[in-house]
């Protein structure tokens, strides 16, 4: 039985998490006339966005590179001329599979019923005992993303002499970062035999500025007591082990992390949602729907994407799944499973109802040239000059293509080489 003191609401949308993909998907259903509420535990609404200083944000939505502040302030802005019932410095103690939730907020609990829920709640760093890398326990290792929020956010600079394990985005621009506030960065290893983020950052934020790229390497040791004194980096070998004899010392105050991000999925969980364990995200259909009817995901916390643009992108179209789901409890069957073939990691949605157009996210599991991106069994298709898994891939089936999948039991999403 409710608690008579604890205060209660109801909503047509709940939208957990207030960076580009919350926002996006809350201003979809403001415009199609549900009543949305945004939850976001920080003090203020654009995420991970406010301590991405440097632009490159918003060419595929806006057409022009925004820093990630002012992509935030695009959608800011709008929310406050909107409907949406935005409530910040807002937990969820507790999410539930008929869709209610239990809030803390600055003025006590908030018990919340919705029609529908979008889990728009983002990533996480991998942490060092997640890589489980040996030797002491000092400061001055932390993830790169730590890093960033407290130079950026912060005016704090962690360390003067850096070096960076995983050349994730993150890792790669806040190299660059650093070097700008005068630290010298000694060097990035990949354990990886390729750059695992995008071609431009390791071109603009290590080749530009002489930062030394060690593929297949990693760091075997960490030294120092109170406070860091040095890395050992070796190299691996084709299982990733590291080669007996190859370590070299590295004199450094500063260990950063950029050793990949992992889907916030707690929410999901205990929404009784579907993970896959590919992604660490939830099962999703074309609308980002999990398998929990009305209980949608987006953004990060469905897999970890490359460009804000297709963030939000994903927000827009939950946000419409969400209100179609509010306005008649239902969406059209996604019954076709969409399963990855060849040479392809994963492939977001994992189904469709193959009634309607739908955009495919995916990754290649090993670098190739001119290659094809295809669906078996069918004359879909897509050519790249060059695929690798640092790059997430997206096409969008639609019109006449959606007549090819009919006859599909699965569609089979393939990456092969067209010559």
């Amino acid at each position: 039985m409710m608690n008579s003191n604890i205060k209660s609401t109801k909503k047509d949308i709940v939208v957990v998490g207030g960076g580009p993909a919350g926002m996006a998907a809350g201003l979809r259903g403001a415009e199609e006339g549900a009543e949305v509420m945004i939850v976001e535990r920080d003090i203020e609404l654009g995420g991970i966005l406010n301590q991405c200083i440097h632009n490159g944000f918003g060419v595929e939505i806006y057409g022009e590179e925004l820093t990630g502040p002012e992509y935030a302030e695009r959608f800011t802005s709008q929310i406050s001329e909107s409907s949406v019932d935005v409530m910040l410095n807002t937990f969820v103690l507790s999410m539930r599979p008929d869709k209610s939730m239990t809030l803390l907020t600055p003025n006590g609990l908030l018990e919340v019923e919705a029609e529908a829920v979008v889990l728009a709640t983002g990533a996480r760093e991998r942490s060092r005992g997640e890589i489980r890398i040996p030797g002491s326990r000092p400061s001055g290792v932390m993830p790169a993303g730590t890093a960033q929020e407290l130079i950026n956010k912060k005016g704090f600079l962690p360390g003067k002499r850096v070096f960076v394990l995983g050349s994730g985005d993150i890792g790669l621009i806040i190299s660059r970062r650093l070097t700008w506030e005068g630290a010298e960065v000694a060097g990035v290893a990949e354990i990886m035999d390729y750059p695992t983020g995008l071609n431009r950052n390791v071109v603009q934020c290590l080749h530009d500025y002489d930062i030394p790229l060690h593929l297949s390497h990693t760091v075997t040791d960490i030294y120092g007591s109170n406070r860091l004194e040095g890395v050992e980096l070796s190299r691996v070998d084709d299982n990733m082990k590291p080669v007996e004899g190859t370590g070299q010392d590295i004199d450094v105050d500063l260990l950063l992390l950029s050793v990949g991000l992992v889907p916030e999925n707690d929410f999901f969980k205990e929404a009784g949602v579907t993970l896959s364990e590919r992604t660490s995200g939830p099962i999703v259909d074309e609308w980002f729907q999990t398998d929990v009817p009305g209980i949608f995901g987006c953004g990060n916390s469905v897999h970890i994407e490359d460009l804000v643009d297709w963030v939000t992108m994903d927000g827009f179209r939950a946000g419409d799944g969400a209100v179609a789901y509010a306005g008649n409890g239902n969406l059209q069957s996604a019954e076709k499973d969409v399963v990855p073939g060849e040479n392809v990691n994963y492939v977001v949605p994992q189904k469709v109802s193959g009634e309607d157009d739908f955009r495919f996210a995916l990754r290649v599991e090993e670098p190739m040239e001119n290659a094809d991106i295809s669906i078996k069994g069918t004359d879909i298709s897509f050519f790249e000059k060059i695929v690798t898994p640092g790059e997430m891939e997206v096409n969008e089936v639609e019109g006449e293509d959606l007549e090819e999948l009919q006859g599909l039991d699965e569609i089979e999403v393939e990456v092969t080489r067209r010559f």
